[in-house]
């Protein structure tokens, strides 16, 4: 099966947000981004509102019958709006006070697993199919199958910010490994964080990936070559990986 490309339009509300107006729209934004070959758009909406607001979501989910997933903290209200917008997928994602961006995958050593799984209970009892971000590693795989998840969101960043070939090869044997042992748990498998046209590849050439979730380096790229090429771009470079 071909690997969808799901972009991330968070940081067009960015800059939207930057000066508090209604331009650039995301949706206007994700309506571009679906017509240069995107098979997903994805959106998350962030305790602190910094980019992504409420209203968003629901035009999103107007707008797209199919192909809207949402980026959400396991917390009661966030599970709330998730139930009232039903998007196709919600990705659970850690978030830390402060952060510049994700830092890594869900910490189950930390986190309050009953409190997690009823979470994934009551996005599944709504019809939302469920993916948890974590690391590539064993024991994250375990977890979320052992929580319910339907699919993995395997964290890509150290692997494409690994520097020199020897640790690069060895971040993206841990993607693989996790991989396969998603796919033999019955998780569909997902990946995103840091990807960009130069490292896209190998993530897109990995057996059993399913979907590809990247936001920052395409709306980087859009500054200069525009939103629908810069997005055609990384579709036809995630195809020809294939």
């Amino acid at each position: 099966m071909p690997v969808k490309l799901g972009v991330n339009i968070d940081h067009i509300a960015t800059l939207r947000q930057a000066r508090g107006e209604v331009d650039p729209d995301p949706t206007g934004a994700a309506r571009v981004c679906r017509s240069a070959g995107a098979d997903i758009v994805v959106a998350h909406l962030r305790q602190d509102r910094r980019h992504i607001q409420d209203g968003d979501l629901f035009e999103l989910r107007r707008l797209f019958k199919r192909g809207l997933h949402l980026e959400l903290a396991a917390v009661p209200e966030m599970m709330d709006i998730a139930v009232k917008v039903r998007p196709d997928f919600v990705c659970i994602v850690p978030e830390a006070p402060g952060e510049v961006t994700t830092q890594g995958g869900l910490d189950f050593e930390r986190l309050e697993k009953a409190a997690l799984k009823g979470a994934v209970s009551k996005l599944k009892k709504a019809g939302i199919g469920v993916s948890l971000f974590i690391d590539p590693d064993a024991l994250s795989v375990r977890a979320a199958k052992s929580l319910g998840a339907d699919a993995v969101e395997l964290c890509t960043a150290k692997y494409a910010k690994a520097t020199g070939k020897h640790l690069q090869q060895a971040e993206l044997e841990r993607i693989s490994l996790a991989s396969y042992l998603a796919e033999e748990l019955g998780l569909e498998l997902h990946a995103g964080h840091d990807l960009d046209y130069g490292n896209v590849a190998p993530i897109a050439q990995i057996p059993h990936m399913s979907c590809l979730n990247i936001g920052f380096s395409i709306v980087a790229r859009s500054v200069f070559t525009g939103l629908k090429s810069a997005v055609a771009e990384m579709k036809r470079l995630i195809v020809s990986a294939r």
